[in-house]
């Protein structure tokens, strides 16, 4: 996988961003919950899908935790103003979205790391799927420090911490970066996910770009080697719940985890040479350094820019390009459209970047190629 971060001054404009349309499995027993990894019912599940005449059709999804406040917010209303469609999202990780999706269990996927050449295979071929871009968001590095109110670390540093090689919370690299601050000498505790995750795709390709001496690209996945290095938790939930209970701690994760969490997050410094807090002004700022490449498969970490917040990802919904069912498929179709543009409305307040508008027409690029069974496009125009 390729790290772009050739500046253009324009955000996101042409190329493939994402890759996705899910062949009406028939799959998920589309309960009431959406938006909720909680809900109690499996992607595995499934029921049949009713005509969108009236009669109540079910979609269901699986993936990031990344992109679970923001579906938790924006699936209720897609509902309330569409009472026939009922979603469940179930936020089990990149990983596990793109393995569902495999698996045909689930409408569609959600991930923060666009398929690889051989996850493309497993689902069919690069066509048999496109990414329909649905967020831009900075992946946080939250911490638990007793006394520090403010912590700011480069990129050297952080990749050393991940990588074990910086255990101490006094270790002069952390105290360069932080004069003035008075740091405890205790043993720095690592919290990482323990599943395949988009998120730690982001980070890890973050800590390749800036560092590959001591994390080598080959090492940049959402399901990394971590080398006995800290303690493993399921969900971005599950980080930061570690971190909030564990002092002394480190993890990362969606910026909206960390606010509801009331956690300090880490200013972070940038190719610039600027520490910069995560935001969603610095998460469009570094995006919009970025063009995309013919393939659409970009990871947008360690811009330029002195506004740029080094650690930013895209996160798509992925689908299959034919779907079996012209029903479902086009209440999906109708669904993905309404989240790419009317519904990137509530992203600002859950800490997300919202989707300009060169990559929403790029989105609905992406959908014009989803078909029914006839091979007839979906999407109302």
């Amino acid at each position: 996988m390729r790290v772009f971060n050739r500046k253009t001054g324009i955000l996101l404009s042409g190329g493939v961003l994402f890759a996705a349309l899910l062949a009406g499995c028939g799959s998920g027993n589309g309960g009431n919950t959406a938006g909720n990894a909680s809900t109690g019912t499996s992607p595995q599940q499934s029921s049949t899908p009713q005509s969108s005449t009236g009669a109540t059709v079910n979609l269901t999804g699986a993936g990031s935790t990344f992109d679970n406040p923001l579906f938790s917010a924006m699936f209720p209303d897609y509902e309330r103003a569409h009472p026939n469609v009922k979603i469940n999202y179930q936020s089990i990780g990149s990983g596990g979205g793109i393995q569902a999706l495999t698996n045909k269990e689930v409408d569609f996927g959600a991930s923060d790391a666009p398929l690889k050449p051989d996850q493309e295979q497993a689902v069919g071929g690069a066509d048999a799927v496109v990414h329909i871009p649905v967020t831009i968001g900075p992946a946080a590095i939250f911490y638990n420090l007793p006394g520090v109110d403010k912590l700011q670390l480069d990129g050297t540093t952080l990749t050393k911490i991940f990588a074990g090689k910086i255990t101490k919370w006094n270790d002069p690299a952390i105290a360069a970066d932080n004069p003035g601050v008075k740091l405890p000498s205790n043993n720095i505790v690592v919290a990482h996910r323990s599943d395949g995750s988009g998120t730690t795709s982001i980070i890890t390709h973050y800590f390749a770009a800036v560092d590959p001496q001591d994390w080598p690209e080959s090492n940049a996945s959402t399901s990394p080697d971590w080398h006995n290095v800290g303690v493993g938790a399921k969900g971005t939930e599950g980080v930061a719940s570690t971190v909030r209970s564990t002092k002394y701690s480190i993890g990362y994760g969606e910026l909206s985890y960390a606010k509801q969490s009331n956690m300090p997050v880490v200013w972070v410094k940038n190719k610039a040479g600027k520490f910069v807090e995560p935001t969603v002004e610095a998460a469009s700022a570094a995006a919009a350094q970025f063009q995309l490449p013919a393939d659409g498969k970009i990871y947008i970490v360690n811009a330029d820019g002195a506004d740029s917040y080094p650690i930013t990802g895209f996160s798509w919904v992925i689908v299959y390009t034919k779907q079996t069912d012209a029903t479902k498929g086009k209440e999906l179709v109708n669904l993905l459209k309404w989240m790419i543009t009317d519904g990137q409305s509530k992203a600002a307040s859950l800490y997300y970047a919202p989707l300009p508008d060169s990559v929403q027409q790029f989105g609905l690029h992406q959908l014009q190629k989803i078909t029914g069974p006839d091979g007839q496009p979906l999407l109302q125009q």
